[in-house]
């Protein structure tokens, strides 16, 4: 199916590795032209000899507003097709364990950062008429995951504020939606298996199986077959679609509207 991604201009954050860097490579080979942020510019730059013909980058962190701006100047003449919403979440912790300092930074880390760089992306957006925004946050929403208290509060304001923004600027051709990805193969999962392992006195390989025990379709997930979901909702083709919240996950989540 061709996507209609070719020579189009994509902004990725988190693209250094897990999901942020799988979507990025599938855009490249659509033939789109890819602006990759990640933390590590020893990454970017093994990345970006990749495909140097499409695909140039920003080592920062994205929540840092310098970077924002940075990354907005870079953007300043060119269309912004679409923008890929990634970054890490904070610590896996139960509610108890928490203070309140780590209250305001999951904040920062989940919430803020999001808010102040759509806010200056979507006039140009809806400047062009045109816009696809698409936010990776977590099953979390749909089902709490045990022992990510912050995550599981925090990513649904995520929820709220792009569901609102959404009906905002429906007419305009702009689209925002969520991948609410479940347990995949990533580095990010192992935050979640070091703590299960340390609360119950098992190994991190036990751990692991213990979390696909609860997989219906019996494994984790693969970042590159989320990655095929994602670039349709940065395509034109996904028109149609705005403000919702796609589950990716083995079938995971319990709920009717899973």
């Amino acid at each position: 199916m061709d996507l209609d991604l070719k020579n189009r201009f994509f902004v990725v954050t988190g693209a250094g590795s897990g999901f942020g860097r799988a979507i990025a490579e599938r855009l490249l080979a659509e033939g789109a032209f890819v602006l990759a942020v990640a933390r590590s510019k020893d990454v970017l730059e093994s990345f970006q000899a990749f495909n140097p013909e499409k695909l140039i980058t920003l080592s920062g962190d994205i929540s840092h507003p310098s970077v924002q701006q940075e990354l907005l100047e870079m953007c300043q003449n060119r269309t912004v097709d679409g923008v890929l919403i990634n970054a890490g979440g904070p610590p896996a912790k139960s509610f108890m364990e928490t203070d309140l300092s780590d209250w305001d930074e999951a904040y920062r880390l989940i919430l803020r950062w999001k808010v102040a760089l759509v806010k200056q992306l979507i006039p140009k957006m809806t400047r062009q008429n045109y816009g696809r925004i698409v936010f990776i946050e977590s099953i979390s929403v749909k089902q709490p995951i045990e022992n990510l208290v912050l995550s599981n509060s925090m990513r649904l304001a995520v929820v709220g504020f792009v569901k609102s923004l959404s009906m905002d600027i429906a007419s305009q051709n702009v689209n925002l939606n969520i991948l609410a990805p479940g347990y995949h193969n990533t580095a990010a999962m192992q935050r979640l298996f070091n703590k299960k392992a340390e609360m119950e006195h098992i190994s991190i390989a036990e751990a692991k199986e213990s979390f696909e025990k609860h997989i219906p379709v019996g494994k984790m997930g693969e970042a590159d077959e989320m990655a095929v979901l994602a670039c349709w909702l940065l395509s034109p083709l996904s028109r149609y679609v705005t403000g919702q919240t796609f589950s990716h996950d083995g079938g995971l989540a319990k709920g009717i509207f899973g």
